[in-house]
């Protein structure tokens, strides 16, 4: 399949065209319109510093419906002793820092200075949503993504503290579903998501997901007014 390459129209090629690898396309640039028209179409950007602009879509796709959440024993014991007090949008440009540091082994980040700011303006318009989880006033992990209709579509998340990120995690998940979101976006498999129960679909079962969820009212603003 050809890659395509994107020119001022912020409107992109079907996913069905992404080839084996799931790259779409590639340009074209971060603005917000674009961004949540890619999110709304399945599409979500992802490359290093330097390179263009690329745009994937893969197949299959990694998701968690929050119905279908697992806990462990463990976490059970470290949420339940409030080991980390959870927060929403209370440090979104801290949240975004902390994921683009490296991880070990890890050479550089695919956040790039471009990605961070981006992902800022959609917190400003509202779009965009942390979740932090804190210990003894300090930010020990958390993670970041985009929220569309009723669907999450999770960017990264990053930890200090053994379990601060999961706790994040399942704490976003377990008010989701209160909220009656139907799908957590996890993008590519990740054995650490996989253990709390996401799990991979078809690209096709993704898009039809997506599509019921943009059926209902985008939730915008900060949500720690009513999330905590």
């Amino acid at each position: 399949m050809p890659v395509f390459e994107l020119n001022d129209d912020i409107k992109f090629p079907p996913v069905e065209l992404a080839d084996q690898s799931g790259i779409l396309a590639v340009g074209g640039d971060l603005s917000p319109e674009r961004l949540i028209e890619a999110y709304r179409n399945g599409i979500f950007p992802w490359y290093s510093d330097g390179d263009p602009i690329i745009w994937w879509s893969p197949d299959p796709r990694f998701v968690l419906f929050p119905d279908e959440l697992r806990v462990s024993r463990s976490m059970k014991q470290v949420l339940s002793r409030n080991t980390f007090s959870i927060t929403f949008d209370r440090a979104f440009s801290e949240v975004i820092e902390g994921c683009r540091k490296p991880r070990k082994k890890q050479r550089g980040t695919w956040i790039t200075d471009e990605m961070s700011g981006a992902y800022r303006v959609l917190h400003g318009l509202g779009y965009a949503h942390s979740v932090e989880a804190w210990r003894d006033g300090k930010l020990a992990g958390g993670l970041y993504g985009i929220s569309l209709g009723k669907c999450f579509f999770g960017e990264s998340m990053f930890t200090r503290e053994s379990n601060a990120s999961k706790a994040a995690f399942i704490t976003l998940a377990g008010r989701l579903r209160e909220m009656g979101f139907i799908m957590i976006d996890c993008q590519v498999h990740t054995g650490h998501l996989e253990s709390l129960g996401a799990a991979e679909i078809s690209r096709s079962d993704f898009m039809a997901i997506v599509r019921r969820g943009l059926e209902y009212e985008t939730l915008t603003g900060n949500w720690g007014r009513f999330l905590g």
